[in-house]
């Protein structure tokens, strides 16, 4: 299989300073040549909204040299080059008219079929007539495709990189594929997805992509767990009570209801998203920094997962979801999930992480709450105030903040509960904090996997979810109706209090602005 022997060697480029150049303390090898960066499905939302703001950042900010790379789109859509740049051009912001052009131009445009052989080969032309372009040297050109596409045309289109877009043999350079969510919709077709693609390519061509391992205030999770004395002990059944994990939106499926109600809520955002949160959360040290020990311990704590029980869980389906007339009149499927996770092993028996997510909620929000237990002998008598709870807020407003019980100002001794806070807006003003598709694509780029799921991983995943999920489709596990708007069914509230998750009365966090000061 071509793709050369650079694919052990991840690759760098060449940056300005900025806040993405601390990925260079991954001591990550520099690679240099004509880079390709071919995104399928140019056309849809995904590439507009997503992919290609993404490489305009990278641009922006040095890692995209306009010497170096060439960004080819594809989809089957029969438009120029021009017709691209310009559906493309007002996604693009925080740029002058100049810049914006200058990488524009860096784009060109191939119509073709997914399964065409004809298409294929004259995207490769492209390519190779712009690696030659390039006074490109021997072994140095590099290949990167991205699918933005439905996970059901990525066996065909596999196939036809495969047969007709791989580098060269003659080179020494690499072809990288990124595969997006959803793999698959239950353990046996993701593991049917992974032995198509694995026969077309190794593990180290192969990047599944989940977005929200990119995410800031994720990749600070093992920083805050294992840099920091004050978490080591304290990170342990002998002092948390419970975890949850949590994805809020305020808005519906909103002329997405036929897509979505093949999915639900659980394969949509729990399966994935949030359980690459919790695996991060949950996960023993690892042997070191290197990407492989890194997924290593997040298949470990995914296999002690016990089976998930059907009394720990809640579905819920906003009223009108099935108002939209692609979605079927008896459809079950949950607009919203809370569902408990259990880890048997010595560091979290006993300990609930309870996952929750929902549309048409009444705000928006992605956020971890570590719930710590009670500190003993209460001379205070503050316990009803609630609990201490860690919380990382992981948007909007991304934050960190500890709440603690302390003493009210005045002459009374009366207490009342306030937060040790970094909240990313005010102590870090001048730094733009990047988008999540900007540094997996850097990530890619320069071959190093830790932010991406593993094969073994993803298996694991679905493993879980399986049981579950042809439950909820065969109807043994009913979702319950709430208003849009709310918190959801109040059932879920209900699951969170039965797993001794204690609700803070009367506090409210409040993001500190400048004006404050």
């Amino acid at each position: 299989m071509s793709g050369g022997s650079g694919d052990s060697s991840p690759a760098s480029g060449r940056a300005s300073f900025s806040s993405l150049s601390d990925l260079k303390d991954l001591e990550l090898s520099s690679e240099s040549g004509c880079l390709s960066i071919v995104v399928l499905g140019a056309s849809g939302d995904l590439a507009k909204k997503k992919t290609f703001p993404a490489l305009f950042h990278l641009f922006q900010q040095g890692f995209l040299q306009s010497g170096e790379v060439h960004i080819f789109g594809y989809a089957r859509s029969n438009i120029s080059d021009d017709g691209l740049r310009e559906r493309i051009r007002g996604y693009l912001k925080g740029a002058s008219d100049e810049h914006i052009s200058q990488f524009l131009q860096l784009i060109k445009y191939v119509s073709g079929s997914y399964n065409s052989g004809e298409g294929f080969a004259s995207l490769n032309n492209a390519i190779s007539e712009n690696e030659t372009s390039k006074n490109n040297k021997p072994g140095s050109s590099r290949r990167l495709f991205y699918l933005a596409l439905p996970p059901s045309v990525y066996p065909s289109v596999c196939k036809m990189i495969r047969s007709y877009c791989m580098n060269p043999s003659s080179h020494s350079g690499w072809t990288r594929v990124i595969v997006e969510k959803p793999f698959g919709k239950d353990l046996e077709s993701a593991e049917e997805l992974s032995a198509q693609l694995g026969e077309l390519f190794n593990e180290q061509q192969l990047y599944r992509i989940d977005h929200y391992l990119g995410k800031e205030l994720v990749q600070n999770l093992l920083v805050l767990r294992f840099a920091n004395r004050l978490f080591l002990p304290l990170w342990n059944r002998d002092n948390i009570a419970n975890v949850q994990i949590v994805f809020r939106e305020d808005f519906g499926t909103e002329g997405r209801g036929g897509y979505f109600d093949q999915y639900g809520i659980i394969r949509d955002i729990i399966q994935n998203h949030l359980l690459q949160v919790f695996c991060l959360v949950a996960m023993e040290k690892p042997v070191s920094l290197k990407p492989e020990h890194i997924r290593d311990e997040k298949v470990k704590v995914l296999q002690s997962v016990t089976p998930i029980k059907h009394d720990e869980v809640v579905l819920g389906q906003y009223d009108g979801y099935k108002d939209d007339s692609t979605v079927p009149d008896d459809s079950n499927t949950p607009t919203f999930a809370s569902l408990v996770l259990r880890v048997n092993n010595e560091r979290w028996e006993g300990v609930p992480f309870i996952l929750k997510a929902g549309k048409a909620l009444n705000n928006r929000k992605a956020e971890i709450r570590v719930q710590f237990k009670d500190a003993p002998g209460d001379i205070f008598k503050c316990k009803k105030q609630g609990r201490n709870e860690f919380v990382i807020r992981l948007q909007p407003s991304e934050a960190m903040y500890m709440k603690l019980t302390v003493k009210k100002p005045g002459l009374e001794m009366a207490t009342e509960q306030s937060e040790l806070d970094l909240s990313y807006g005010l102590r870090y003003q001048d730094v733009k904090i990047p988008e999540a598709y900007e540094r997996l694509i850097l990530d890619t780029i320069r071959g190093d996997q830790q932010h991406f799921v593993r094969r073994d991983e993803l298996k694991a995943a679905w493993e879980i979810f399986t049981p579950l999920l042809h439950d909820i489709d065969d109807g043994k596990v009913k979702a319950l109706p709430y208003k849009p708007g709310t918190r959801g069914p109040p059932e879920a509230d209900e699951l969170s209090k039965r797993m001794g998750y204690v609700q803070t009365h009367g506090y409210v966090w409040i993001p500190p602005t400048l004006s404050k000061f």
